[in-house]
């Protein structure tokens, strides 16, 4: 397991080596992430700095938005990740697979925040940025099932429901944000 770090920047490099581990299938990934009290609270930090870039990630790098739209990103990514760790809570209780749930939660987040800075390039790429998208949703696949795996040793029927439920939850989620986010008639 990582040591605590003693700056943010340490345990991101470590937790980016971690990442790139998991996409890999480096048995060892789990090694990279701190997976105490103060390593869940830094991997928090990078998921809200993963749904800020989400939201004003592209106004950053010029891209114009409409109105609204930076706040309504935060607002959903927000909830979605909420969805996301509660479904997997959930989830791993079911299993009796509790103890799981830092060690997910940690590598979830950094994993996010990685996939974040991706899919913030791809918006500078124009037309290549769509093979970017197309990359990080495979990676995001194979990371998932990697953590399931190395992180929380899940028998691979246990990442499957894991899987699906949380489909299921951010696809509830995904149901309330729309149905909170009616957009108003066309006039």
């Amino acid at each position: 397991m990582a040591q605590p770090t003693s700056t943010f920047l340490e345990e991101l490099m470590n937790a980016a080596r971690g990442c790139f581990a998991l996409l890999v299938g480096n048995r060892q990934a789990s090694t990279w992430f701190d997976f105490s009290q103060r390593g869940l609270i830094g991997s928090l930090i990078a998921a809200v700095i993963a749904i800020g870039l989400a939201g004003f990630g592209p106004v950053l790098i010029g891209v114009p938005l409409p109105k609204g739209a930076a706040t309504q990103s935060i607002v959903i990514n927000g909830v979605l990740f909420v969805a996301q760790a509660g479904t997997a809570l959930l989830a791993l209780r079911q299993m009796g697979r509790q103890d799981g749930f830092v060690p997910y939660l940690v590598a979830s987040n950094w994993v996010t925040l990685v996939s974040a800075v991706l899919l913030l390039l791809s918006t500078l790429l124009g037309p290549l940025g769509v093979a970017i998208l197309a990359l990080v949703v495979i990676l995001a696949l194979a990371t998932f099932i990697n953590i399931g795996r190395f992180i929380v040793t899940l028998t691979p029927m246990q990442i499957g429901i894991l899987f699906v439920s949380q489909a299921v939850g951010v696809f509830l989620a995904l149901a309330v944000v729309a149905i909170i986010f009616v957009p108003p008639p066309a006039a």
